[in-house]
Parts: C-alpha cells; structure tokens; sequence
C-alpha cells in the first residue's frame, strides 16, 4: 500500500502496542512501518532504470529475509538515540528493550502484511524464491486506511496547535486527493469519508477521547481496518470463484485468473483471464505474442525483457517490425501503448 497508509496505521499499531512504555511509540511506528521502503535507498534506489525498479521494489527489503536484518538494526539505532537523548535531556526515560522490539517488530510486519492485502503483490521468500503472493483484497490505495487510524490519532492527542497542525495537514492533504480524483471513487467512499470526517471533527471538539485513552482509541480504529480487509477478504472469496469457474469455461482448466482489486471501489474486483495465447476480461481481448521468436530473445536474452517477464503477472506483447522494437507489457496495468511504468521497449537491432 502507499506510504501514508503504512506511516498512518504504523503510528496506530506502535501507540495501540507500546504507548505505556516506550515513549513516542506513535511517531517510532510510523517510522518503522515504512522500513522496507528507507531501505531501499541504500540499495542504491536512486540509479536504478526502470528495469531495475520492476525488480528491485518490494524486492530483498520486503522479504521476510530483508524484515529480519531491518527489525534488529532499527531497535538497536533507536534505542541507542532514545538513551543519548534521555541522558542529554536528564529525563531519565528510555524504551525497554523488550517493549521496543515488540513495537518495532511489529509495525515493520505490517507493512510486508500490508503490501500482500492487494494485487500488486508480495515476495517474502526472497533471495530464494521470486514467486508473488497475492492476496487481491484491499486496493493498493484505501482511503480508509489513511482515515480511520488519523481520526484515532488525533482524539488521543493532546488538544494543543502542535499535534492539531499535522492532523489538519495530512487530513487535508486526503481531502484534496480524494477531490481530484473523485472520478475513480464510489459515490458511497465519498459520502463514508465525509461522515467520518464530521465525526472525527465533533470527537476533537468535545473531547471523546483524549492521551488518557489513546492507547484504547488507536486500538478500536485497528479493529475496524481489520474488520472492514476481512469483509472484502469474505466478499472477495465468492468474485473469485466465479472468476475461476469463467476462466475455466473460456479457456479451459488450465486457465489462469485474478480478481484485481480496484483503487476507490472496495467490494469490486477487476477479472482477468488467460490462456498461453490470449488474455481478456469481461469486455475486452488481446493476444499476448509470447511464442513470437523476436519476444522469445529478448525475453530470455535482455536485462529488461526478464525485468518485465519476472514481474508481470499476466504477460503480452507486441511486436513493430519497422521499428524493430518488442513492446512488452503487464495486462494488469497496461494493455494498450508504448509508454509507462508497466510497458518496458527493446529494441532488437
């Protein structure tokens, strides 16, 4: 999922976890939670190609390999920074290790769980395997994922213009995104979103909730985003067996499928089908070219061709004979054109 949503639902966890006894438990998980992705820019993120980010992204950082030499590195530089300053500020107050490593521990998974919710998919077993895992239940964007947690931390906040400045930013940074993208938004998200808004606005005024009893508000909010994922894992398990039962009829038992999540439109999913010839959905058919000789050599022969090929997951391509270029794509992001992030161009002379 997107970074927000992590650093949001981190600062959640880390208080409904840990509040009591580490300080800024809040501000550690949101840090923690978004640790796969800091990683990646000391795997010199800034000089990949495009290639290389096909791969590289969720790669070795979001293992279960990667997780387990982030957890113990980011406890130890953060218990150490919380010592130095507890001696230079004399407060004497410090996260006990055991508390920390739960905290940290468990923030940092959430983001690998997290990442697995959607269809863009997960690589846990990395160096090893390169297989994705999909779970295709929640959007790769949710608006509730950045709200709910939000509401939770502003009504354990204290009632001051420091903590209310941040909450007002980031809440109307989702309100400006939500507006101009409201094209690809249900009616009813929208209309969730402003109530819940409402809501969170008269809590902060009257005082619901306050520090006292953040730890059991950012509890409740993690409750609901758990309940409200197992809702679209339920309502999501009936798409599928349809999906499957269509693919199969189309294309035979051998066929492959997904039920793609849709950004803005929870409860709906996207289906895709294919065979080794073609892939289609519901109103829409192209042929994938992947016997074609000039798409078998770049394929197995080019960095970008096993870039895109170990990415994709339903993979098509297309050949222009008088350009001499393989235009290879990933169905579920692109299906038409020659540019963008999921279509990768190789030339063959």
């Amino acid at each position: 999922m997107d970074n927000l949503a992590h650093a949001l639902v981190g600062a959640a966890l880390g208080r409904a976890i840990a509040d009591r006894h580490v300080p800024r438990a809040a501000l550690i998980g949101a840090i923690a939670a978004n640790m796969p992705d800091w990683a990646e820019l000391f795997m010199g993120y800034w000089e990949w190609t495009p290639a290389d980010r096909l791969i590289q992204h969720r790669g070795i950082t979001h293992s279960l390999l990667g997780a387990a030499i982030e957890i113990p590195i980011l406890i130890l530089l953060v218990g150490l920074i919380a010592r130095g300053w507890s001696r230079r500020r004399g407060t004497g107050r410090v996260p006990p290790w055991g508390w920390l490593t739960i905290c940290v521990a468990v923030t940092v998974l959430s983001h690998l769980y997290m990442d697995w919710q959607g269809s863009y998919g997960w690589r846990p077993f990395l160096p090893w395997s390169s297989h994705w895992y999909y779970l295709d239940w929640v959007a790769i964007v949710d608006p509730f994922f950045w709200l709910l947690p939000l509401v939770a931390l502003a009504w354990g906040s204290e009632r001051h213009w420091r903590p209310l400045s941040w909450i007002v930013l980031i809440g109307g940074f989702i309100t400006l995104l939500l507006v101009w993208r409201r094209d690809l938004v249900a009616s009813w998200v929208l209309v969730a979103c402003g109530v819940i808004s409402f809501v969170a606005i008269v809590g902060w005024i009257r005082y619901w909730f306050g520090p006292m009893a953040r730890q059991r508000v950012a509890t409740f909010a993690l409750v609901l985003l758990v309940l409200y994922a197992g809702a679209q894992a339920v309502s999501g398990a009936a798409r599928k067996r349809e999906i499957k039962e269509l693919a199969q009829h189309r294309f035979g038992k051998g066929a492959a499928w997904a039920a793609l999540t849709n950004i803005g439109q929870p409860f709906t999913w996207e289906a895709i089908y294919a065979d080794s010839d073609t892939v289609a959905g519901d109103d829409w058919r192209i042929a994938r070219h992947l016997r074609d000789r000039a798409v078998v050599r770049v394929i197995h022969d080019t960095p970008e061709g096993q870039a895109i090929a170990q990415f994709a997951r339903f993979l098509t391509a297309e050949v222009d004979t008088a350009s001499h270029t393989v235009y290879l794509r990933d169905a579920r992001y692109a299906r038409v054109g020659r540019r963008g992030w999921a279509v990768t161009a190789i030339r063959t002379k």
